[in-house]
């Protein structure tokens, strides 16, 4: 399974949407592909509702039950790189990872902020721009509340806005493309990231590459099946409480519709 861009410690975190999906999912292998806590905004003003820690028990306690979970330190994270190699409660911190998949491929997992120029050459201009998110996300929660009012179900704006804007959708073109160069370069057959919120998975030529998407716009993580076969899914909604022993995997879609089991 691998989750990135939870942001936790900032108010556009959706922790209760993540905390669901946890509930409703488990794996032997997890990956935090960067950005799970937001030091930036942490920096800026303390944010650290209960359901932020509640995320951070439930990856500890998976942990402790026996996955391998492995933190791959983002931009807005940055801190966590001194600490490579160390294990915290059974969570080992890195720079970068090379999954091999059920089917015998090879796939570097890495955040993807080293390959935006933005981020290294202009961090001024990163974190304007990380104001000017804070706006949309702004936006965001006051569509969220309308549509929860109107009984209609969780819709982002940003990320609608994110492919209608033409800049975007050039920018979203040209770090795929860098980070599939970077995934030949490392002799691997695919890479996996995170970083701009921009959910997909996609091949080029003999490529494949994977962003997992994030948990303040799409709510949406990357999980292997047990073939190889990798997924994108969106989870959009909280579900009730199951009675306690009959917990089980609901796989949905991207669309957030519940998957039959085969």
């Amino acid at each position: 399974m691998f989750i990135s861009d939870v942001h936790l410690g900032s108010k556009a975190a959706k922790a209760e949407f993540l905390i669901d999906f946890l509930r409703h999912h488990d794996a032997d292998i997890i990956y935090l592909v960067g950005d799970i806590v937001d030091g930036w905004r942490l920096r800026r003003s303390w944010h650290w509702p209960q359901s932020h820690n509640d995320v951070v028990q439930k990856l500890l306690r998976k942990a402790r039950k026996g996955a391998s979970i492995t933190y791959i330190a983002g931009n807005h994270d940055e801190f966590a790189r001194q600490f490579q190699g160390v294990h915290f409660g059974g969570i080992v911190v890195a720079d970068r990872a090379i999954h091999e998949t059920a089917d015998g491929k090879r796939l570097l997992v890495i955040h993807g902020d080293q390959f935006d120029t933005v981020v290294h050459n202009a961090r001024w201009l990163a974190y304007l721009g990380d104001y000017a998110y804070d706006a949309a996300m702004l936006v965001n929660r006051v569509i969220t509340r309308l549509r929860q009012v109107l009984g209609l179900p969780y819709w982002s704006f940003s990320s609608w806005a994110k492919v209608k804007v033409k800049k975007a959708v050039n920018f979203i073109g040209s770090f795929q493309t860098v980070l599939t160069e970077e995934a030949r370069r490392s002799h691997v057959d695919g890479v996996i990231c995170g970083h701009i919120h921009h959910a997909a998975i996609e091949s080029y030529e003999d490529v494949q590459y994977i962003n997992t998407g994030d948990w303040v716009e799409s709510c949406t993580a990357v999980v292997e099946h047990f073939d190889g076969r990798m997924e994108i899914l969106h989870w959009a909604h909280v579900l009730p409480e199951t009675p306690v022993g009959s917990e089980m995997l609901v796989p949905i879609d991207i669309k957030g519709r519940a998957v039959q089991a085969a």
